[in-house]
């Protein structure tokens, strides 16, 4: 979509156009402020190239260095490949063809994104491991327990990751071809194409954009994940960070391995972008209804086989194992402390929504008082904030906290004679802060799409009656912009809870969260008192899926 035009209005009352430059100075300044808060931990990750520490770049040489850029590559390749596979398959059948079960299909294979991928890693895990109920069965039916593929593997890693991601590239692509419609595949076929020549020929080109996007959010997620690759015990550049800053305690190390991983992230997101830009080549214009390609026989079954086995395997298998586990340990596990976990979770997630989302708020409107050059480059850069790994953000962020409390502290000292320890970091703050960074661009989203369907001209009309900036967006704006704030914060709030790198890294001392809980208990293997804090995210999590299956229907 296009921005809207500046809400500035050609009739200012004589005496108030100063005012009104100095009122839309302040909502730029505040809004330079926001994408400073983003860019900070972003260049002070960056900053480690400036100083490398020659020490701990030859002990990572020497121990982990190669196996990480291995693994980390293999991961890419072997969840870029999947997730396309997958994605695109899955989108094509339901948008284009007409199977059994494929109205439920449509709607259903959303639903993993409600699974976070460290859950999906610990039920599989838990169920397949040489120890687990299934290897226990086949011993029991005296079978070898060989027969079962080797979950703790590169494999089984990359499995995980294909099924909790592969949605990315399913709403995408599914969206695109629905663009399209069927009469141009039914061109393609008078021109002597077959089924096969025309979506590859026809139909896939013209979503290669949406497709590639997809792809490129599922590699980015790949990137920054850290439960899924702890309980697999899988060493990559996010449990490399986490051993050198809570097992060796050298921040200096971890920040190096922070800013190797960075320019992975920072790769992936430039193609990412660069792709988005071309995505509006994927409409062609479909109007109304259009007939499906109707499967029949073995085609048919095949299609509803695979929908099927991605969908158990994805949500439905590890929410029953859950469920399961639960209902073995809930007398045990549901008490007081469960209630802690489960108060702060709520807590930081209603305080990092309201404060996300007000961001968000001020960066959407401030472009609609002046949408420059400047203001364009400012909301880039907050919006970056999504695609930093939360523990790159984390170990930023903590260099960031630290400098500024040894100012604070000497301030303190100079002037005040107080002496402290620390003021900041181990705090809230630093968490909080994080958590802003991380998912500005996650609340930006809806915000912004609620202010593009706000008329310029209602907004004109309050400034020709002499309203201010504050007046229009409290008295005017606000009422037209509830559906997207809410949006925004269920999406933010749901998003802090599942966060666990960040959380794990930034929080004070004994201040437990669901996904905390999650990863101790899974540290030990105790896959069954994992079980509820993760249904409980899961329970959670089904709320913005929800909110996207409405949205693809209503542009389905």
């Amino acid at each position: 979509m296009s921005p809207q035009a500046p809400v500035t209005a050609a009739r200012i009352p004589t005496g108030m156009s100063a005012w009104l430059n100095v009122n839309v100075q302040y909502w730029r300044f505040s809004s330079v402020a926001v994408a400073v808060l983003v860019l900070v931990p972003l260049l002070v990750i960056l900053s480690a190239w400036l100083e490398p520490a020659g020490e701990v770049w030859q002990h990572l040489a020497q121990t982990l260095l190669w196996e990480l850029l291995g693994n980390t590559l293999l991961l890419i390749a072997g969840v870029g490949a999947g997730v396309f596979f997958i994605g695109v398959g899955l989108a094509w059948l339901t948008a284009m063809c007409e199977y059994p079960g494929r109205r439920v299909f449509e709607w259903a294979l959303m639903l993993p994104l409600a699974v976070p991928a460290y859950v999906l890693a610990f039920v599989l895990v838990g169920l397949f491991d040489y120890s687990g109920p299934v290897a226990s069965w086949l011993r029991e039916a005296g079978l070898p327990p060989a027969l079962l593929p080797r979950i703790r593997s590169t494999g089984g890693v990359i499995l995980v990751m294909v099924l909790a991601f592969y949605p990315y590239v399913y709403m995408l692509a599914r969206a695109a071809f629905q663009s399209q419609g069927r009469s141009l595949l039914d061109s393609g076929r008078v021109l002597g194409l077959g089924p096969w020549g025309s979506f590859y020929h026809v139909a896939l080109p013209m979503a290669r954009p949406a497709i590639a996007a997809g792809v490129s959010l599922a590699i980015m997620e790949t990137l920054a994940d850290f439960g899924a690759v702890s309980v697999f015990n899988y060493d990559t550049f996010t449990t490399a960070i986490y051993k050198a800053w809570m097992g060796l305690f050298n921040l200096d190390a971890a920040a190096q391995l922070a800013s190797l991983l960075l320019l992975f992230v920072l790769v992936a997101l430039y193609a990412e972008r660069r792709l988005r830009r071309r995505a509006r080549y994927d409409s062609a214009g479909k109007s109304g209804r259009e007939q499906r390609f109707r499967l029949r026989g073995k085609l048919a079954w095949l299609a509803t086989g695979f929908s099927a086995l991605v969908l158990f395997a994805a949500f439905l298998l590890p929410v029953g194992q859950l469920l399961i586990w639960v209902w073995q340990v809930a007398g045990e596990d549901l008490d007081l402390r469960y209630l802690g976990f489960l108060g702060n979770t709520v807590m930081l997630g209603v305080a990092g929504a309201a404060l996300t989302v007000f961001g968000a708020l001020m960066l959407a409107y401030t472009y609609r008082l002046q949408p420059d050059r400047l203001m364009r480059v400012t909301l880039s850069i907050s919006t970056m904030g999504y695609a930093l790994p939360g523990s790159v953000l984390a170990v930023g962020i903590m260099l960031s906290v630290v400098w500024l409390d040894a100012q604070l502290k000497q301030v303190l000292d100079q002037w005040f004679g107080i002496g402290v320890t620390q003021l900041l970091s181990g705090t809230l703050f630093a968490l909080i802060a994080a958590y802003i960074v991380r998912f500005l661009a996650v609340a930006h989203g809806p915000v912004d799409s609620a202010f593009e369907r706000i008329k310029p001209s209602i907004l004109q009309a309050a400034r020709t009656l002499g309203a201010g900036n504050w007046q229009i967006l409290w008295r005017v704006s606000m009422p037209m912009l509830r559906g997207g704030i809410l949006s925004a914060m269920l999406l933010v709030f749901v998003e802090v809870m599942k966060e666990m790198p960040a959380t794990l890294l930034l929080r004070p001392f004994g201040w437990d969260t669901l996904a905390t809980r999650i990863f101790e208990m899974t540290s030990e293997g105790e896959w069954e008192r994992a079980a509820l804090p993760a249904v409980s995210l899961i329970l959670v999590g089904l709320f913005p899926v929800i909110f996207l299956v409405r949205r693809s229907r209503e542009h389905g």
